[in-house]
């Protein structure tokens, strides 16, 4: 078998919401300037109206001579698919099933590329080469790679999109996710150093209701997206100490790895991160540095299945927990199954990511029920494009 095409499908399709889909933004790096700091929702993709939200997402399709493809994505237009269609070169006419060797190439070829959309590009091809070969062997991913160890597995609720700033919404949908069975959230802080006292006081205050509101039994996770710096997080740890967190999470930007350090050692609160850190080279920095209790690859950022597999083989050996940023997308879901429930006790389920992510999936999207998610038993990764829902599309090519 050989690979004769790689494709980037641009697909356009609609949502139906209700109300603004992305209600709040997350504290960023850039909010050290007043620009950026005053500025909105995040532009993800496009609020048509109050009920409907368009999508544009890029698939890779991984195409051969036996008729077998793969899927992988979404990923935004952008630099990411001009990377993917730059590897096609390297890859066709080769055999899909030699993942090693294909992802070896791939990366001796990225001397300049060893991190960032280029890597995300590995990842993604990655990705689709696993499920192709799941196809290929009509097996689940999960069951190529060892899994599952478990029949299904917590997932905690992401609360990325929805309002942090009026405690009152905050409260309704922490008690909306509590229903569904969730026993763990995290939600995302709004304000960094530069917001001040008063940003300050807000985010203490999001920490405070969550738990106010749970009750004691239920994990609350806080995430500080790379925007705060050693001091800062320092003092805000000491001030929600009382409210339990599970961990706090990545709380200075990625490359800082002494600031991990500090911080870490200045709580007694766990800290996670990594979700944008590179092949198992970079976790290794971290791991080394003792500076994180949790690793958070991104299967589609972080060099793919055939990477995070070693970066959570090596983590295991320092008994460090390993929790994949975005755990409910399609090579996440695999992954996680396949692990052992001591290092991997909870699936990322970013709840309005996910609605978005499958949105064109024509197997019905992941299988969530009280709390839990069940991987898919469908062959390769368990992801179909649902053709009718493609409102508009294009092949790009660069």
């Amino acid at each position: 078998m050989k690979i004769t095409n790689i494709r980037l499908r641009k697909l356009t399709g609609t949502m139906e919401v209700n109300g603004p889909f992305m209600e709040e933004r997350l504290a960023m790096p850039l909010d050290v300037y007043e620009e950026f700091r005053v500025q909105g929702p995040p532009a993800a993709d496009t609020q048509i109206d109050d009920s409907h939200y368009q999508l544009k997402q890029i698939w890779v399709h991984i195409e051969t001579d036996e008729g077998v493809t793969g899927i992988s994505g979404p990923t935004m237009p952008g630099g990411t698919a001009f990377h993917v269609y730059q590897m096609r070169d390297f890859l066709i006419g080769r055999d899909p099933l030699a993942t090693e060797f294909l992802w070896d190439i791939m990366h001796r070829k990225s001397v300049h590329g060893r991190q960032g959309e280029n890597m995300m590009a590995i990842s993604l091809i990655d990705n689709a080469l696993w499920d192709l070969k799941g196809k290929y062997f009509k097996q689940p991913v999960s069951t190529l790679i060892g899994g599952p160890t478990r029949d299904s597995m917590p997932a905690y609720a992401s609360m990325l999109g929805y309002a942090t700033q009026d405690m009152s919404l905050v409260k309704e949908r922490a008690l909306e996710m509590q229903g569904r069975g969730y026993k763990a959230q995290k939600w995302f802080f709004r304000h960094g150093p530069m917001s001040g006292p008063a940003g300050f006081k807000k985010n203490v205050e999001l920490a405070e209701t969550l738990r106010e509101t749970l009750g004691d039994d239920d994990d609350i996770m806080l995430d500080c997206w790379q925007s705060m710096d050693v001091n800062y997080v320092i003092k805000l740890a000491a001030a929600i100490e009382n409210t339990h967190p599970r961990w706090l999470e990545e709380v200075a930007m990625p490359d800082r790895i002494d600031s991990y350090r500090k911080i870490r050692e200045g709580t007694n609160i766990p800290i996670s991160g990594a979700e944008h850190e590179y092949t198992r080279w970079g976790f290794k920095r971290f791991i080394d540095a003792e500076a994180l209790d949790i690793i958070q690859p991104d299967l589609n950022w972080a060099g793919g299945l055939t990477e995070v597999m070693k970066i959570s083989a090596l983590a295991t050996t320092y008994d460090l927990i390993t929790i994949c940023h975005q755990g409910v997308s399609p090579p996440g879901m695999a992954w996680s199954s396949a692990q052992s429930p001591i290092h991997t006790p909870y699936v990322e389920m970013l709840v309005k990511h996910a609605a978005m992510s499958y949105f064109f999936d024509a197997n019905g999207g992941p299988n969530f029920n009280n709390g839990e998610l069940t991987v898919s038993k469908h062959p390769g990764l368990g992801f179909e494009i649902d053709e009718s829902k493609i409102e508009n599309e294009e092949n790009l090519e660069y």
